[in-house]
């Protein structure tokens, strides 16, 4: 189950975000403020030495799995999750401690859900299956690109619509977002019948779904998204 380094962070080099100047739009007072609490949570880099990481990382550990005991940040445990070795801290150099804060969010919000991903349940299953782990850090990393978050302000559709429910949302949103982006892409990855090799294709197919339904006009909240409802199988 264990990918090369180059899995995180770099599937969609080739793929920048589409941009159109005719998307310039005001931003409220509110959605500036959520979006640069965003953003600023977006560029703190995971830093091992951090109590407060450390602290995160444990709790993953303990939702995913409450009745084994973590030897330690450092083991070969980290791989059950789905991280690349038996140090998670070198998977967050392609996104940072936010793609933390999602997993955990999820684990906490969804434990349902999380738990069934994270178990892998449900539909025929590959032999090589995606590392959850390091899918979520993916789905972190897509998400900050799809929606041009590194901007001062976004300046594409689905930025811009997502810039919409920030401002009508809780804080929230992004979080929220990321859970369902991971059930989306599990979604079509069972579709697809997909393996090991094909995940980067899953994940961009997934990537131009919810671009669709980030387009659609009747979408005011996280919760109007289509793929919402796969939260609540």
């Amino acid at each position: 189950m264990v990918g090369p380094r180059s899995w995180i962070g770099g599937i969609f080099n080739r793929s920048g975000n589409k941009k159109n100047d005719k998307f310039q739009y005001p931003l409220s007072p509110r959605q500036e403020e959520r979006l640069q609490r965003l953003q600023d949570r977006i560029h703190i880099p995971y830093d091992e030495m951090c109590i407060e990481h450390q602290e995160a990382l444990r709790a993953l550990w303990d939702v995913a799995f409450p009745d084994v005991e973590l030897k330690g940040l450092i083991s070969e445990q980290w791989k059950e999750m789905g991280w690349q070795g038996a140090n998670p801290s070198t998977d967050f150099r392609g996104c940072g401690f936010i793609s933390l804060e999602n997993l955990l969010f999820f684990s906490r919000t969804f434990p349902a859900s999380f738990r069934r991903l994270l178990s892998k349940e449900g539909g025929n299953r590959a032999t090589w299956e995606y590392p959850f782990a390091v899918a979520g850090i993916n789905i972190s990393y897509m998400l900050i690109q799809m929606l041009d978050l590194k901007s001062a302000k976004p300046k594409c559709i689905p930025g811009l619509n997502f810039m919409r429910l920030l401002g009508a949302e809780n804080e929230e949103a992004f979080d929220i977002l990321f859970c369902v982006t991971f059930e989306l892409m599990d979604a079509q990855w069972l579709a697809m019948h997909a393996s090991y090799m094909e995940f980067n294709e899953v994940l961009q197919v997934t990537r131009e779904q919810l671009e669709r339904e980030l387009s659609l006009e009747d979408i005011h909240r996280i919760e109007d998204l289509p793929a919402y409802n796969l939260l609540l199988l």
